[in-house]
């Protein structure tokens, strides 16, 4: 977790606005890591822990540090350092503790924030200078570096620590950190006798590739996804549609008591991925129970959260415009921006291109949930009205389906869906023949039959508004889900979250069509009794 790299991208902006001035954007950074390593103490932090502190309590910084020496002594060292007017470096910082305060706690999640900033000491200790030391609890810099040993008074993107390099692996060394390095030159001599640096806290995930200039291997940072949620509200205000992306259980739960304070028992239809393929945190997560009454108050509109954008749409221009304008003002750490005109062509040329690198760097013996969200992540523009999967997508298919076919146990759910234009029962036959269309094709390409299962939903799981065409253009998809054997069908639909989430599917496969004419949906018909059980879905 690089907690001053967050911050910087979150805070910062907020403070500065226009003002894209290195030296104070620098002076903030450095900020950040002492008031990280106040809050740090937990006497310090149980002095306000019980407050409500505002977004713009600019007296909070005041709270922090009781004694005017030592805020003088900041606002002076901080000035000196980056060359900035000592009254506004007293002002930067004022308006930026309690916008870092909230961020930290998001950050935190369930556990107590002198704990969680203990904890990922690692990752800002280096950022602390060594004047600090007279405003901070003792011992606190006890692990930070002399200041002629700083590795850098630079806008950070990770932590860098530094040890004795064993001989013949600087190269090696070099290679995961190659893109943190800002200047060429002084990263030379900073790493000159370096090992590689270990991993901090909730850093991404690592694969192993082969070195190429030897046998033994080498960790590459796989990438990971911002944490992300997506809803869309009705005509009546209620809520429409429902995902989100997380990368553990403690931002899901977060994110569902949001939720659930908006819209009350509504939050139990949002579908949740969680996996570790994604961010941990979710920089408006502090700000969601602000944001989600807003978003609520507009019918047809549409949100879609994912790392420090909000993106926005309603079939009303005034609406719209008043949207961003309250959400920029409730979170403005944020950017907050109306969504622009449907670019067909763009959409699916940069899908298939995100689905094609995310199916590359799948490595060897993927995980299938790994495989069923990068065949997800393309977008198969079907004809109005046809089944016909276009050339475009076929490549692809090609290519995924080599990959499928080494991955043992894969066992595959093709789901389709349509937006709500036609009728519910045409939707619902459509969305099945597409969803056909792409089983059959991967049949043709060598994948085993009997791996792979279809489902058509027709408009029934919207992930937007239909209201809009950006909107009805998301919600016409064909999503893969695993086939797990070990999850129970009456489960997964109880609970809402989790197991009906992307690349997790279960094994009954209860349709929920009450127009087929099968006997396997979990609910009655409304229009034949006969049709379904609401217990036992057998057949």
């Amino acid at each position: 977790m690089d907690i001053i790299n967050h911050l910087t991208r979150t805070v910062s902006p907020a403070v500065l606005g226009d003002d894209h001035s290195p030296a104070k954007q620098n002076l903030l950074e450095q900020f950040y890591a002492v008031f990280a390593a106040r809050l740090a103490d937990e006497d310090t932090y149980n002095r306000f822990a019980n407050e409500n502190i505002g977004r713009d309590d600019q007296q909070f910084y005041d709270r922090v540090w009781t004694e005017d020496a030592h805020r003088d002594q900041i606002a002076r060292e901080l000035a000196t350092k980056h060359n900035v007017d000592q009254t506004a470096a007293r002002g930067l910082v004022a308006m930026a503790a309690p916008l870092a305060f909230h961020e930290i706690k998001s950050l935190a999640g369930n556990t107590p924030v002198p704990q969680f900033l203990n904890e990922n000491l690692d990752s800002y200790q280096h950022h602390i200078p060594a004047w600090a030391s007279t405003v901070l609890p003792a011992g606190m810099l006890a692990a930070t570096p002399a200041a002629g040993e700083r590795i850098s008074d630079t806008v950070s993107t990770a932590p860098l620590q530094r040890e004795e390099e064993p001989k013949g692996s600087f190269l090696k060394a070099l290679l995961p950190i190659i893109g943190l390095i800002i200047l060429g030159a002084l990263a030379w001599a900073l790493l000159r006798g370096c090992q590689e640096n270990p991993e901090p806290v909730a850093t991404p995930a690592v694969t192993e590739q082969q070195a190429a200039d030897g046998d033994e291997q080498v960790a590459v940072a796989a990438a990971i996804e911002p944490a992300s949620l997506s809803i869309a509200t009705g005509e009546n205000n209620e809520l429409y549609a429902c995902r989100m992306s997380v990368g553990n259980e403690t931002l899901q739960t977060n994110v569902m008591n949001a939720l659930t304070s908006a819209f009350g028992d509504e939050a139990n239809k949002c579908r949740a991925d969680v996996d570790d393929n994604f961010a941990v945190d979710m920089p408006a997560a502090a700000q969601l129970a602000t944001i989600l009454p807003i978003v609520k108050n507009v019918p047809n509109a549409s949100m879609i959260i994912k790392g420090d954008n909000i993106t926005v749409n309603a079939p009303d221009a005034t609406a719209l415009e008043k949207l961003v304008s309250d959400l920029q003002a409730a979170a403005p750490a944020m950017t907050v921006q109306a969504e622009g005109p449907l670019d067909l062509q763009g959409e699916i040329d940069d899908s298939l291109a995100a689905a094609d690198a995310a199916m590359m760097n799948l490595g060897e013996n993927p995980d299938p949930r790994d495989v069923a969200r990068a065949l997800s992540i393309q977008v198969i523009n079907f004809e109005v009205d046809k089944a016909v999967i276009p050339d475009v997508n076929k490549a692809f298919l090609d290519r995924a389906a080599k990959i499928m076919a080494k991955v043992p146990d894969m066992n595959l759910m093709i789901i389709g869906h349509t937006d709500s234009q036609a009728s519910d029962a045409y939707n619902m036959e459509l969305s099945r023949e597409r969803a056909d269309a792409v089983k059959a094709y991967l049949v043709s390409q060598g994948i085993d039959e009997s791996k792979l299962s279809t489902k058509g939903m027709g408009e029934t799981e919207p992930v937007a508004d239909n209201s809009t065409e950006q909107g009805r253009f998301r919600n016409r998809r064909i999503e893969f889900m695993v086939n797990d054997q070990d999850v129970n069908a009456n489960e997964a639909m109880a609970t809402g979250t989790g197991n009906m989430a992307m690349g997790t599917s279960n094994t009954m496969d209860p349709d929920m069509n009450p127009l087929d004419s099968n006997n396997d949906d979990l609910l009655p018909d409304g229009d034949d009794a006969t049709q379904g059980t609401a217990l036992d879905p057998t057949n």
